[in-house]
């Protein structure tokens, strides 16, 4: 099976493209230019440089969140139009899921946070192993209310994704020891990680999707929505 995967979630726009369950071909790159500038260029170089044409693909799959709500858009919004253009399936990989699957050998809790701003982050709280054991859902929150619920497990913690390296004090003041922090290698979501997750779910009998039902995963409105219900005096979660 060939599976191509698109994230563009975060600050990097990444590319990878997976072939019987062996990586061929990955392009990560971090620029000032937006995502939808990059994302099909991408594509194209990694098709071109794997030999391998876009009706070849089997499977087509994006990172659909938690993160910048922009980024999600534009790879959903990607994957959406290559698996209506080759009426081939895709996937969406959940972004905090993937960089749990980063750490494959941990002998503690994995806690993969992103950055959402305002002193909130993204977060979830897992298990090692080819497909991440979930242990806490995915939550947008406040950083200390987080770091409550993962002192309270009294294990050992591994931190990775932005949010990491943005509240590494934070998160060392709290809890000590039992603090660990991945090596700059992992600690960043990996289109080919995201790429062997789908690969993962798909041998283990999870479900494919067509172009219509493929959405983005937003675990709060965008914040133009948040300050116009703030005005409006309403409450958006």
């Amino acid at each position: 099976m060939n599976i191509l995967m698109i994230d563009t979630s975060g600050p990097a726009c990444g590319v990878a493209l997976m072939r019987e369950g062996r990586l061929i071909c990955e392009m990560q790159l971090t620029h000032k230019q937006t995502h939808s500038q990059r994302v099909m260029p991408m594509v194209d170089a990694v098709l071109s440089m794997s030999e391998t044409a876009v009706e070849n693909i089997d499977l087509f799959g994006a990172v659909v969140g938690p993160g910048s709500f922009t980024g999600v858009r534009i790879g959903v919004a990607t994957v959406k139009a290559l698996s209506h253009a080759t009426g081939r399936p895709c996937v969406g990989v959940n972004a905090l899921e993937a960089l749990a699957a980063n750490a494959v050998a941990f002998d503690g809790v994995i806690c993969p946070i992103l950055d959402a701003r305002a002193q909130q982050v993204y977060g979830a709280v897992f298990r090692a192993g080819p497909i991440p054991q979930r242990l806490r859902k995915d939550e947008a929150l406040k950083l200390t209310l987080f770091l409550d619920e993962v002192e309270k497990r009294g294990e050992p913690a591994l931190f990775l994704g932005d949010g990491a390296a943005a509240f590494e004090a934070e998160i060392r003041d709290r809890l000590g020891a039992r603090a660990h922090f991945a090596p700059p290698q992992h600690a960043g979501l990996r289109a080919a990680g995201a790429c062997a997750l789908a690969d993962a779910y798909v041998h283990a009998g999870g479900e494919t999707l067509d172009y219509i039902t493929l959405l983005p995963l937003y675990l709060r409105a965008p914040q133009a929505e948040r300050e116009r219900a703030a005005r409006e005096g309403k409450t958006h979660g």
